[in-house]
């Protein structure tokens, strides 16, 4: 599993699809083929993805956590929940996007296991929404 790093990455994936959803967080997929894995048009100096495999990327933005200690914690989850082995994404870029913020009445601490364990349970089901969704997608 291949992580997005640069901006043009990001950028391409959330141009793609929203596959999966859940309350608090959004999976945007973008297939890799043509000129976003191969050179070979003359426009494109470089490829934006040089390996065809699974990319991820996470996407917290301020707005919807606020402190830094919440956003890393959120990435983490995102990296190692797709990492897991359980979680079958097919050969394509993925954007993990948070869209609305965790009730800091109910998890009172920046970077508590409870918001972890909350935030894991969630992005499980995001993820096995969206492998659900492309094996459903992948039957004749």
């Amino acid at each position: 599993m291949q992580r997005l790093k640069t901006r043009a990455q990001f950028q391409a994936v959330l141009a793609g699809s929203t596959v999966a959803r859940t309350a608090h967080f959004a999976l945007h997929r973008c297939a890799l083929d043509g000129p976003l894995l191969s050179a070979d048009s003359p426009a494109a100096a470089a490829p934006l993805f040089t390996v065809d495999d699974v990319w991820i990327g996470a996407m917290v933005p301020k707005r919807w956590a606020k402190r830094a200690v919440t956003r890393n914690a959120i990435k983490r989850q995102v990296y190692n929940v797709s990492a897991s082995a359980d979680v079958a994404l097919p050969r394509a870029a993925h954007v993990v996007r948070l869209r609305a913020a965790f009730d800091r009445k109910e998890f009172i601490s920046a970077s508590s296991e409870k918001l972890k364990a909350a935030v894991r349970a969630e992005l499980q089901q995001l993820l096995a929404r969206a492998a659900a969704g492309a094996a459903a997608r992948a039957r004749p």
